[in-house]
């Protein structure tokens, strides 16, 4: 049997703060939007922008690593994999959204060049190995 892919990985500059919340059974989940950005050139020479927004889901410690971490603006590495949810709302309507699951996140740039704090520093304890993501 052949294995698939899917991996994703984005750098770009956080949307908004992430939220943290928790599951019923009390595992942590963060949110957090993130902009990419592309520039080209068209064959005559016209420059084009164009920002591209992900939603991001972190789980267990690195939802509150991203939690405690993470501010709107900076500029973030994300690794994980694309997920579809489907959903039927209340009346019916059934509606779906593709997010990017994170599995590693690396604060690129300067962490606090919004808020003029100092600099924090990651506690080693803090950093994830691949067999605590339960994916």
């Amino acid at each position: 049997m052949t294995r698939g892919l899917n991996k994703v990985m984005i750098i770009g500059h956080l949307g908004r703060d992430p939220e943290m919340r928790y599951t019923p059974s009390g595992r942590p989940v963060t949110t957090f939007t993130v902009a990419t950005n592309r520039t080209w050139n068209t064959a005559d020479g016209e420059k084009h922008n164009e920002t591209e927004w992900f939603n991001v889901v972190s789980w267990g410690n690195l939802a509150e690593i991203c939690k405690q971490y993470l501010a709107k603006s900076q500029q973030v590495y994300i690794e994980g994999r694309l997920q579809t949810r489907h959903w039927e709302d209340a009346e019916g309507n059934k509606h779906s959204n593709v997010e990017i699951v994170a599995n590693e996140m690396m604060i690129l740039g300067d962490r606090h060049e919004n808020n003029n704090q100092a600099p924090v520093e990651i506690p080693e304890s803090d950093i994830l190995t691949d067999d605590e993501y339960p994916f």
